[in-house]
């Protein structure tokens, strides 16, 4: 019998490093209890949580050394507004332009992608898309930051802080490794299909439910004039808050499943890249759930943590 095992590129082995990293923490952080208040424990908690969720964390001094922040994520999205709009136009010149892409990017591609594929299936209208949506959730997530979000003084490692700021680094990269064809298959608009629309689609709905969900966790520190009034944690209460602990998180998870479907599911690597999101957002769901469990006595036990009647 021959087998034919599946040649992961670096990048696909990366994503799928990423994820079970983060299935291995969420795992650890479910068993790991009996630990609580050692040393190993404390600085494996230090790592995975952020913001609200480890202010009840009793840390050694040392630990707050590495203290950033949390309002600094809009650096990340700042970052990834530039760098992946910069990917974006140098696509957009090589696919309607006909100019190529530096050669220090191709060479960079090269090496995460390895030898490209005569025979993908990927439209590069999807390609496109997925680069241009990208962009305009990092330009609306950072519109958030700055203008809707009330930040406390909650901080993330300094660990995390770095992740991000390569996380959105590689995002961009690997939207392009996921095209590796010189020429595309007719105009970008015969390259239109049912799964761009529904993908697109279901961004948009996506996108609008987070944007609800910052809205109202943004309304439990201001007034009825906008002004911040107060800084502390309260129980989040309306849209999809009656249903789950996180739903920003499940917003989340449904934009990256969207930009999948445009790519019509044809691409392994994405799909790693949702693996990594649905257990990385499954982690950080599942602290901000277990804080409001303990810290609220009233709070409603039909809620579940992160996707609706489910988890």
């Amino acid at each position: 019998m021959n087998l034919n095992p599946v040649k992961l590129s670096l990048i696909d082995a990366s994503w799928l490093f990423l994820a079970l990293s983060f299935l291995g923490a969420f795992c650890a952080h479910r068993v790991w209890g009996q630990y609580e208040g050692r040393g190993l424990y404390m600085l494996f908690q230090d790592l995975i949580r952020y913001g609200k969720t480890k202010q009840t964390l009793k840390r050694h001094e040392w630990l707050r050394v590495f203290d950033v922040p949390k309002r600094w994520f809009w650096h990340f999205y700042c970052l990834s507004v530039c760098w992946n709009g910069l990917l974006l136009v140098w696509y957009l010149n090589f696919t309607c332009g006909h100019q190529s892409l530096p050669s220090w990017l191709m060479g960079i591609i090269d090496v995460l992608a390895g030898v490209p594929s005569p025979d993908s299936q990927v439209p590069q209208l999807s390609t496109l898309l997925v680069q241009l949506l990208l962009w305009v959730h990092s330009l609306r997530r950072l519109m958030e930051c700055l203008f809707v979000s009330v930040f406390s003084e909650g901080t993330i490692h300094l660990v995390q802080y770095v992740f991000g700021v390569g996380y959105y680094v590689a995002l961009g990269l690997t939207v392009l490794c996921v095209d590796r064809v010189e020429k595309g298959a007719g105009t970008l608009l015969s390259q239109l299909d049912w799964f761009h629309v529904a993908g697109v689609l279901l961004f948009t709905a996506a996108s609008l439910l987070q944007h609800q969900s910052t809205v109202l966790l943004a309304r439990l520190r201001t007034g009825k004039s906008g002004a911040v009034e107060t800084l502390a944690h309260r129980v989040p209460e309306g849209g999809l808050f009656e249903l789950v602990s996180c739903p920003h998180y499940f917003a989340e998870l449904l934009i990256y499943i969207s930009l999948a479907l445009i790519f019509a599911g044809l691409s392994l690597t994405w799909g790693l890249v949702v693996l990594y999101v649905f257990f990385n957002q499954s982690l950080a769901a599942q602290l901000c759930h277990d804080l409001y469990l303990t810290k609220y006595e009233s709070y409603p036990r039909h809620r579940k943590a992160f996707i609706p009647f489910i988890f």
